[in-house]
């Protein structure tokens, strides 16, 4: 198996119009699990202050840049954990990942409400597990 297997039924609750699977079974490949992605830059600034789809964009330009060194791609993501500060930032986040994964073939989601991130300027985190297929796989070099 090369691409992931999902599972959405109708006698489970559906999302509301946001990337996710109910379900997930993971493809051949390597499995990667990414540390939590923030809103910073290599210095430690933070983008977006106060903005949380632009920090949710950042967050997941940075699950990006990690990935496709390993030869993998935002497609390959099969879980996400998304942790948030704010409930009224809620809508802004779901709306930018909207934008960044598939509508059709979104990874699991769990979405977890926080009292602070470790910058109390950042609102939302982002931890994912992807798989890459082994054809595309490249060995960390360091």
């Amino acid at each position: 198996m090369t691409e992931a297997s999902r599972l959405n039924i109708a006698a489970v609750w559906q999302d509301r119009g946001f990337p996710m699977s109910q379900a997930v079974v993971e493809p051949d490949g390597r499995r990667v699990h990414l540390t939590g992605q923030v809103a910073w830059t290599p210095e430690f600034e933070v983008l977006g202050i106060d903005d949380p789809a632009r920090q949710a964009h950042v967050a997941i330009d940075n699950i990006e840049r990690v990935l496709h060194e390993l030869g993998g791609t935002i497609e390959d993501v099969v879980a996400t954990t998304m942790y948030y500060v704010r409930d009224i930032d809620l809508e802004a986040i779901q709306a930018a990942r909207r934008t960044r994964f598939s509508l059709v073939a979104g990874p699991a989601v769990t979405g977890v409400k926080v009292a602070g991130l470790v910058d109390p300027r950042l609102l939302v985190e982002l931890t994912v597990v992807a798989v890459i297929p082994h054809y595309r796989f490249q060995a960390p070099t360091a």
